[in-house]
């Protein structure tokens, strides 16, 4: 059953949401993936959120540029913890999407990482660190990877 559910808003964006999946299946997450736009399919966005919970999920992960409203419009719909990673669609290359993502309410948050494929990566990790708490395979799986780290 997947632990992790990851949103993009375009199939256009599946090239960096593949480092995303790449680290979880790395890590042992099981994950699944949609395509769901917070401004074309915004009833598709609410079905896929809403249900998460019941079908296992425990993070969520949404990848959005320009306006990036999807990892925002996800966490307003569940109290899973949402991870957005911005993405450089527009002509400002990300910026406008890593202020959008980090610029949430108060009560509403999203953990925002790096713009691109760093922060796709990171993401999985982020998603494996707050699993891990759980998830003593996860946490053994992370923990194996940061020491490799200091292999290098």
């Amino acid at each position: 059953m997947p632990l992790v559910g990851v949103i993009m808003g375009s199939s256009s964006d599946e090239a960096v949401v593949a480092e995303t999946v790449s680290v979880l299946d790395q890590m042992g997450i099981e994950n699944e993936v949609t395509v769901a736009s917070a401004h074309r399919t915004p009833e598709k966005v609410m079905e896929y959120v809403t249900t998460a919970r019941e079908r296992g999920i425990e993070v969520l992960i949404a990848a959005a540029g320009g306006s990036a409203g999807l990892p925002g419009v996800a966490a307003s719909w569940t109290t899973l913890p949402v991870i957005g990673i911005p993405l450089p669609s527009s002509d400002l290359n990300g910026v406008d999407a890593l202020y959008a993502i980090a610029q949430m309410p108060p009560g509403i948050p999203v953990a925002c990482v790096a713009v691109g494929s760093w922060g796709a990566r990171n993401a999985a990790f982020l998603a494996a660190q707050i699993l891990g708490i759980k998830h003593d395979n996860i946490r053994a799986a992370y923990d194996d990877y940061r020491q490799g780290l200091k292999n290098r």
